[in-house]
């Protein structure tokens, strides 16, 4: 395990989770100055090999989150924090972080369902939508189901764990 990675990737982070639970927002700021030095670090530890790795693990990375972003199952800043990791750890941690945070993720999202008793009539409506959008071969009914407020939680709440839970695997276990 590289030191100065891990230490800038637990910054990145930990400042990152601060902010979207406290805010609601994960600043640009933080992955104008996180980019860089990801890819600085990554070529001070491993020369040309290490920013190829660095550069894949920020595009793909970031192209992955986007198509989450599209389906508005995440926020902008969510795919810019997955390029940065991608950009400082590259693109082996950042795939295994980014499973693991997805995984995490889904189950909180059930946990906080079932614990606010909406799970079930979430379930329904949504098969309702789907049925009626399957049934007249619109997707209107899917638009009114995506247009309703949903219960939401900062996706940093899935992600901490995410990376530590993949910092353990790749390098400790």
């Amino acid at each position: 395990m590289i030191l100065s990675s891990t230490v800038l990737l637990l910054v990145v982070v930990l400042v990152a989770f601060y902010y979207d639970i406290r805010f609601n927002i994960i600043p640009n700021k933080l992955i104008i100055i996180g980019l860089p030095l990801g890819l600085i670090n990554s070529v001070l530890v491993a020369g040309i090999e290490g920013l190829i790795t660095s550069v894949l693990g920020f595009l793909i990375s970031g192209g992955i989150m986007m198509i989450l972003y599209i389906f508005k199952a995440l926020a902008a800043g969510d795919v810019k924090l997955f390029a940065v990791i991608g950009a400082i750890m590259g693109l082996e941690f950042v795939l295994y972080c980014m499973m693991y945070t997805i995984l995490i993720g889904g189950l909180l999202a059930i946990i906080i369902l079932v614990v606010t008793r909406t799970f079930l009539s979430r379930m329904l409506v949504a098969i309702q939508h789907i049925w009626t959008s399957f049934i007249f071969k619109s997707t209107e009914p899917l638009k009114t189901f995506k247009a309703t407020k949903a219960t939401t939680m900062p996706f940093m709440v899935a992600v901490l764990p995410g990376a530590l839970i993949t910092l353990y695997y790749m390098y400790v276990a």
